[in-house]
């Protein structure tokens, strides 16, 4: 830790943090446009100019080291000379269309204007204009508004895993589009439009739909990652507008998948039901809920009086919340079947008896980063989860050994040091020669292991699996979709057990 002096006051921050960070640690407002705290420095708009003492020039917070005894100027005559000056520059080429502008209202250049822009330009000529992009059904562009800042094309390359947007062009015809006419097929492409400072970028379906003081912003947990994503739900008169990232580090840190940003516009979907049907004469009749209610109540009658109770059973939606589940166990013992399940994909249930009570990590979402050696099965993981991808990407960029045993080559956003793909009949044999490899080692094979797999032979790729998670400190083994609906799931969860093991 060392000391500086910020505007007078006297700070102790990390050695190697930058002036921007200690800055904003210490609740100091410096503007920027390109900087952010989860994407690399690119010091390219230069709207955090601030002046620092024996120093000759303006420089770039976010790209200056802190040192011992440094003192900083954020409000000084010569720093606001500098941010004006960058921010008369930034307006030349801007369409100042902000009435129309969909980021209206929440314009991180238009805040920053108001207080380092002028009142009138220099310059007269023509503003240049810039071809819009199409990005897919998602993301709506106005390219002209583009200041630059690449924190989408930083974004794709550090974050996603895909790098889709980079620059192309020099000065005055610099663009940001993609090189190949495509649209984004990132999980987490939605997340350029919060990164955006302008309204270069911004979402469809929102689009001309309501201004953000319209808008009732409410806390909430996203309902489809099964990760517990943070988000706010932004409501006008009651009806979902548009859902966004709520910061929580151990969880989503900035980020949540396309399908929580974009998902609820199925609430208003035409094809969602809006009241019970039931079926008359072989056709399906809109009903009101009390008939619909006694219908349900006659027929489950029907079947316990000429069957019994125990002949009945009650399916959950996954994705139905812990009140509901809670209500229609209560519901369904009343009446007497205790058979009721939530694992509507799974078709396999004999190892059902050593599974956990409620499926989930053992680890905290923040940990997987910190893992060194980890071994996917069955997991197409970039599409399954996206958050957890990204926790993944940032352990293989810190050297972690990735390593995959799946049924098909699944796109994935990191590198992987070894893979198998395989038949989905020949995924257990595949595990089976990473145990054979690990009982050389003197770990004893689990009971009845020979009985199935005594002919299994491990080859180059299995003991190099078995090195990479025996000589790693934090190993990790995660299994996705197509290994928990696998028909042989029982299996392949045993065969995992024994590894981790």
């Amino acid at each position: 830790m060392i000391e500086i002096e910020i505007d007078g006051i006297k700070l102790t921050v990390p050695q190697n943090s930058t002036i921007i960070e200690a800055a904003d640690d210490a609740g100091i407002n410096i503007p920027r446009f390109c900087y952010h705290k989860k994407l690399s420095v690119a010091a390219n708009c230069r709207m955090c100019l601030i002046e620092v003492e024996k120093v000759g020039k303006p420089l770039p917070a976010c790209a200056t080291p802190v040192s011992e005894g440094m003192r900083v100027f954020t409000r000084s005559a010569r720093a606001i000379e500098a941010q004006r000056s960058v921010m008369e520059f930034l307006l030349v080429n801007h369409p100042l269309d902000c009435p129309i502008c969909d980021q209206g209202g929440e314009c991180e250049l238009q805040d920053v204007s108001m207080q380092y822009g002028a009142d009138s330009s220099r310059y007269t000529e023509g503003k240049r204009a810039v071809s819009d992009e199409d990005l897919g059904p998602l993301i709506a562009t106005d390219m002209t508004r583009c200041i630059q800042c690449t924190r989408c094309v930083r974004f794709g390359q550090e974050i996603a895993g895909v790098r889709e947007l980079g620059t192309i062009g020099r000065g005055e015809l610099m663009e940001i589009k993609t090189y190949v006419k495509h649209t984004l097929v990132s999980e987490l492409s939605g997340n350029i439009i919060d990164l955006c400072p302008v309204g270069a970028l911004t979402s469809k379906p929102f689009r001309f739909t309501a201004r953000p003081w319209e808008l009732t912003q409410a806390s909430s947990i996203a309902a489809h990652d099964a990760v517990g994503s943070n988000v706010y739900i932004h409501t006008r008169r009651g009806k979902v507008m548009r859902v966004v990232p709520k910061e929580n580090e151990e969880v989503n840190e900035n980020w949540i998948s396309d399908r929580d940003r974009f998902s609820y516009l199925g609430i208003y979907s035409p094809e969602r039901l809006e009241t019970p049907l039931i079926k008359i004469d072989g056709e399906w009749r809109e009903s009101d809920w009390p008939s619909a209610l006694d219908k349900v109540v006659s027929g489950l009658n029907e079947v316990i009086h000429e069957h019994g109770s125990d002949q009945i059973a009650a399916l959950a939606s996954p994705n139905s919340t812990l009140e509901e589940c809670y209500l229609l166990q209560k519901f369904w013992r009343g009446i007497g079947s205790p058979h009721m399940d939530h694992r509507i994909h799974m078709t396999d249930f004999s190892d059902q008896s050593n599974a956990d009570f409620y499926p989930g990590f053992n680890n905290n979402l923040a940990q997987l980063e910190k893992k060194d050696a980890v071994l996917l099965i069955g997991a197409d993981v970039h599409h399954e989860q996206p958050l957890v991808a990204h926790r993944l990407r940032k352990a293989s960029l810190q050297g972690a050994k990735m390593m995959v045993i799946n049924p098909v080559d699944f796109s994935l956003n990191f590198p992987t040091v070894e893979k198998i793909i395989v038949h989905p009949y020949q995924m257990a044999e595949e595990l089976a020669g990473i145990i054979k490899v690990l009982s050389g080692e003197g770990v004893a094979l689990p009971t009845n292991f020979m009985q199935y797999f005594s002919q299994v032979n491990a080859n180059e790729t299995h003991v190099a699996m078995a090195r990479h998670l025996q000589a790693a400190q934090q190993p990790y083994v995660l299994l996705g979709a197509q290994a928990l609906n696998h028909p042989q799931s029982g299996l392949l969860q045993w065969l995992a057990r024994c590894i981790a093991s």
